[in-house]
């Protein structure tokens, strides 16, 4: 054979292994633009729905707050005593990305409190004044201009400071506690249309009550937000056997101590599950700070991420984009408000048939390996669609009554996809309940923006002083005008009982 031949083949031969080697992620990616189709569904008059879409509840009214302040303050007093008058229950909504009807109830007045969202800096104090209906993706552009930050948010910019307030939110700033942490007031409107100024000096019973509320006890209109400087970020990853990731995590911030962000992903991939964890570590150091950018397209992560739904090798092929490519795509050098103004929308599902569900648990350090393996077992049982879980450090939360954070704990971010019908609720529901009892095992507790699967008994035991804190709601709010699914689920019962042993 001649020398030109085999060189010939050679090529050949090469290129048909290239070509096989890009035809099936192609084809996948494809494939999956092809299947990921928007259905744009409108609400019916008279309704309201959360981020799950699986809410779709008829209420009385939808109420938008005025804009400006002292209109929207006078307008919502005028509306709380008319739904009094009239034995109507409130609810509370901003960007509604709990998934478990929290902001709404049924033939209610749903008060929508998105246009109110104006801000104001004080300088000298790093404080943010800002009211409720400002969502994040308002909040980091406005910080970002005075060179400040926010101090504790979520990972995405898409919810508003109201709701996070009444959700106590926590993030992946490392050694922070939830954002109450960061909160040196609040005004609220109560009931009775009055409002009062709610700190840890001033009606600190309330302040505690609020945050992590759920919109139980009244209007949080604006808040007194401590903000931090804006960081130049480098990121470092790690991949390390799950048995390891502590240690290894521990032995990295003894070198370099200088760590503003942390976040972990487990493998979810169904034959390596949990085995391996993804540490990503952004430090700060010394430099000019990326100037803040729009995210631009993000059809190419979106593909990769909505083609790991019902796919083991769309599972694969993400989980080995983001421990080999990723980091070398997006860069490594970043702003701390880069980093956190991320919206969620890019990801979400928003097919007719499917939806994404989030699940958070809270376990810490010395159980979180029991419960990731219990986990994995019930998940495996009832061969439901992970998505992804992220770990994010939580400090001890010393501010708020509804406590999740109550030591030190490992939160753990679970996202499924699941079919949007009762039967799929149904097998969702049984596994929650499973993976509750888990976390309750290993010491810990599950986070309650999310779907009503829990049973009150699960509730109460996660939640001891619930019992307490419902009770307080009907002190401050006797007619018990403020409501949604939350409160009817796990809060009403307990008031009926009290109703009949009086």
């Amino acid at each position: 054979m001649s020398r030109r031949r085999t060189q010939r083949l050679l090529l050949l031969a090469v290129g048909a292994v290239a070509l096989l080697a890009i035809i099936p992620p192609t084809f996948h990616l494809v494939r999956t633009a092809y299947l990921d189709r928007t259905v744009v569904e409108k609400l019916p008059a008279g309704y309201a729905d959360d981020v799950s879409r699986l809410n779709k509840t008829q209420v009385a009214e939808i109420w938008d707050i005025p804009s400006d302040p002292q209109k929207g303050e006078d307008e919502l007093r005028e509306l709380l005593l008319k739904a009094q008058a009239t034995h109507l229950h409130v609810s509370i909504a901003g960007a509604r990305h709990s998934m478990g009807g929290q902001t709404i109830y049924p033939g209610g007045i749903a008060v929508n409190m998105l246009p109110f969202k104006g801000m104001k800096l004080d300088e000298d104090k790093n404080l943010l004044h800002v009211q409720a209906g400002a969502k994040w993706a308002d909040v980091i552009p406005y910080l970002d201009q005075h060179g400040r930050s926010v101090a504790v948010m979520q990972s995405d910019n898409s919810f508003t400071v109201g709701g996070s307030l009444s959700v106590n939110c926590h993030g992946w700033q490392y050694g922070r506690p939830p954002i109450a942490s960061t909160v040196e007031s609040f005004h609220l409107m109560k009931a009775d249309g009055s409002v009062i100024a709610c700190s840890r000096a001033q009606n600190r019973e309330l302040f505690s009550l609020v945050l992590g509320g759920y919109g139980l006890f009244g209007v949080i209109l604006d808040a007194d937000l401590r903000v931090v400087p804006n960081q130049r970020l480098r990121l470092e990853q790690y991949v390390v056997p799950l048995g390891r990731a502590m240690e290894s995590f521990a032995r990295t911030l003894r070198k370099t101590p200088d760590v503003e962000l942390v976040y972990a992903r487990l493998n979810i991939t169904p034959q390596k599950m949990f085995d391996e964890v993804l540490i990503n570590v952004f430090y700060r150091e010394s430099g000019p700070i990326p100037q803040l950018t729009a995210s631009g397209s993000r059809w190419l992560p979106r593909l990769i991420f909505r083609g790991s739904a019902g796919s083991t090798y769309g599972k694969e092929m993400r989980w080995a984009a983001e421990t080999h490519i990723q980091a070398e795509l997006t860069g490594k050098v970043f702003s701390r408000n880069q980093l956190m103004n991320d919206n969620a929308e890019w990801y979400l599902d928003r097919s007719e048939g499917t939806t994404d569900i989030l699940h958070e648990y809270f376990v810490d350090r010395d159980h979180a390996g029991e419960f990731l393996g219990a986990a994995r077992k019930i998940i495996r049982k009832h061969n439901e669609d992970l998505l992804n879980v992220t770990v994010r450090d939580v400090k001890t939360d010393s501010d708020t009554f509804l406590n999740y954070a109550h030591n030190d704990i490992l939160a753990f971010v679970m996202f499924f996809s699941q079919p949007r019908s009762a039967a799929g609720d149904a097998e969702m529901q049984a596994m929650t309940i499973e993976l509750v009892d888990a976390a309750l095992a290993a010491g810990g507790r599950y986070y309650l923006p999310y779907r009503l699967h829990a049973t009150p008994a699960q509730f109460h035991r996660a939640y001891p002083q619930a019992d307490e804190f419902f009770n307080l709601k009907r002190r401050y709010d006797p007619q018990e005008l403020f409501q949604n699914q939350f409160y009817r689920k796990y809060g009403k019962q307990l008031a009926d009982q009290s109703i009949e042993r009086r």
